[in-house]
């Protein structure tokens, strides 16, 4: 089973598939089915294992250490979900019960042991999508991403508890035909890797290589996806590797010292989250690490790792004083080896599987994040724009007296739109922790926020970028995000609410239709300002082109409530236009003020261009042209 080659490659940091090896394995030697289990303790004076098996005998199975530092078993007769741990005694003599590492499954919570589980049984019937994933998810392609926390997207009666989680198998059957619905080409699923506490939306991990017993077994999980890919919906994992809990069941001194993390607090822990810092320059950690990137996407079929918390990793003094931080060995503040673990990290990714995204949640401008490694880049195939989120939920917030003072506001991400290969996230992050949500964030009365929502959602998916709205987004809840209950479906049944609901479902596949709106999200030759200086009457005018034809659009965002008739704007050619989306027709819960559908261009010279449109601009709204 675990050669001294295997050993070595740890050892090297340089083992990209330690999965096979490690943790307990279903196999046959010499005759006799088992399970071989492998843990990396080289610190321990011993190690055994204890479970259901052996009514969890301190002593009765010992396993053998190896120079390596990696302690081995071969039990015989031991099959699948066999309940165990690691008993693991330090050199100074003390007790530490551990869940494996590199275990595939584990309990329920709050228990934490490890189960085994064979992750080689299921047949999966997504040949198609896995052999097309690169053409789904070129850079040029659509992308507009739906980020769910299954544990509270919708929840069921249930006798004992009142409400219960849907299973992987349920959330099959309801949430990937309710998103397909929706238009979305892609699920991102907050962390759905094993966690103890609810309360931690899955951010402290606990079970790096075991999804969530929560919501059924490593087979139900496999199930959900293969019918995401038959729907041709890909499917995205919230990947946690920039820390750890102490949980003591966890890494956190695993065999009686900081194995995965660092010994000293100021660089080996994060004060803000009370969680371990991984330890990027240690060998064994970097193969741990990379080797669980590559297991998602290979036992899995996940399409794509969005990568939480990467200014943390990337900064020894973020969210530190003077004095609570190590400098690196230039002096400097920047993470050499948490920076080299990424670049690796991506490399081997897009190696192995090419089309696979990869996605960093970085809030700081870091430069070349999205760019490829062999350019001085950190290999991210796309950047969270969070500057972008920033500053226009803000502009949004003001009443719109005021905005013409904080035009700035919505202009200025294009001064570095195309730095990056950015994504739009209204994530999780914006609707928690006194934040309120989109809904209440929007200025003015009722109507006034639905309107300012709709034409905030119209500017965002025709802003260069692709696009990721957090689950209830969409329909504009009131209540912040709890993880603990359910979306407020029931507001579906008001006319606002339903509207909204509509105007993302139309945004999604305008956006899918039109390659002005995709293809060229990256490159500056696919954006064209028409005016952004009318600042007095609150109106931002521009155009996206497609790549591969001479096909554009037009768009017009008017951010006060007033509506503006023989409002004129300059256009690239002549002819007929038609208004191929209006935020406030009356089908989204609008006033239903427009263009009667289209109009003709004028011989008027306007914006530099030799005609123009006369256009009726409804108040608060974002109004979209195609020429015929």
């Amino acid at each position: 089973m675990l050669t001294d080659f295997d050993a070595y490659l740890m050892g090297e940091g340089s083992h990209e598939r330690t999965y096979e090896k490690m943790g307990a394995q279903l196999v046959e030697i010499d005759g006799k089915k088992g399970v071989y289990f492998s843990v990396w303790a080289p610190n321990a004076r011993q190690v055994f294992l204890i479970g259901d098996f052996n009514d969890w005998n301190d002593e009765s199975h010992p396993l053998a250490s190896s120079d390596s530092g990696i302690w081995t078993l071969f039990v015989p007769e031991l099959s699948e979900y066999a309940v165990y741990k690691y008993r693991i005694v330090s050199q100074s003599g003390e007790n530490f019960e551990k869940a494996d590492p590199y275990g595939f499954a584990m309990e329920q919570r709050p228990r934490t042991a490890s189960v085994v589980a064979d992750l080689n049984r299921y047949h999966w019937s997504d040949g198609d999508w896995i052999s097309r994933r690169e053409e789904f998810q070129a850079l040029d392609r659509p992308l507009s991403i739906y980020e769910v926390h299954l544990g509270s997207w919708r929840k069921v009666p249930d006798e004992k508890w009142g409400s219960r989680y849907l299973t992987y198998r349920e959330l099959a059957d309801e949430l990937i035909p309710y998103v397909v619905e929706m238009g979305y080409t892609h699920l991102e699923l907050l962390p759905i890797t094993e966690y103890p506490f609810d309360g931690s939306w899955g951010y402290q991990v606990l079970g790096f290589y075991a999804p969530t017993s929560r919501f059924g077994s490593p087979e139900d999980l496999m199930y959900f996806i293969d019918t995401c890919h038959q729907h041709k919906l890909g499917v995205i994992l919230d990947w946690v590797p920039a820390h750890f809990p102490k949980d003591g069941a966890g890494l956190n001194f695993f065999d009686g010292t900081d194995l995965y993390s660092h010994t000293d607090s100021r660089q080996g822990e994060h004060q803000d989250w009370g969680t371990k810092i991984f330890n990027y320059g240690r060998n064994e950690v970097r193969s741990f690490l990379i080797s669980n990137a590559l297991f998602w996407i290979d036992k899995y079929h996940f399409d794509g790792l969005r990568v939480d918390a990467v200014a943390s990793m990337l900064y020894l003094d973020y969210s530190r004083e003077d004095g609570e931080w190590l400098p690196n060995k230039y002096g400097g503040r920047e993470n050499l080896e948490a920076i080299s673990f990424l670049r690796k990290m991506n490399e081997v990714v897009h190696g192995v599987y090419p089309g696979v995204l990869t996605m960093a949640e970085e809030s700081t401008s870091w430069p070349m994040v999205s760019r490829p490694t062999y350019t001085g880049g950190l290999g991210f195939s796309l950047k969270w724009n969070m500057g972008w989120m920033h500053d226009t939920l803000g502009y949004m917030s003001k009443d719109p007296i005021h905005r013409k003072y904080h035009q700035n506001d919505m202009t200025f991400g294009l001064l570095y739109a195309f730095n990056e290969n950015f994504i739009l996230p209204l994530s999780h992050d914006e609707v928690v922790h006194g934040k309120g949500t989109l809904l209440t964030r929007m200025a003015g009365d009722d109507w006034q926020k639905f309107a300012n929502l709709r034409a905030y959602y119209g500017f965002m998916w025709a802003h260069p970028g692709k696009k990721l709205l957090f689950m209830g987004g969409e329909f504009g809840q009131w209540q912040e995000w709890n993880f603990d209950t359910s979306l407020e479906w029931d507001s579906l049944k008001a006319p606002n609410h339903k509207g909204l609901q509509r105007l993302v479902q139309d945004l999604n596949g305008l956006y899918k239709n039109e390659p002005a709106l995709y293809e060229n999200d990256f490159e500056a030759s696919g954006f064209e300002w028409i005016d952004a200086s009318d600042t007095d009457n609150s109106v931002l005018s521009f155009i996206r082109k497609a790549k591969s034809s001479d096909a554009f659009l037009v768009i017009v965002s008017n951010f006060t409530p007033v509506p503006w008739h023989g409002y004129r704007i300059g256009v690239p050619q002549p002819g007929e236009y038609q208004e191929v989306f209006n935020s406030d027709s009356e089908k989204y819960w609008g006033s239903n003020v427009g263009n009667d559908g289209g109009l003709t261009t004028d011989q008027v010279p306007m914006h530099g261009y030799s005609q123009s449109l006369s256009l009726t601009l409804p108040p608060l709204a974002t109004v979209i042209l195609k020429r015929q």
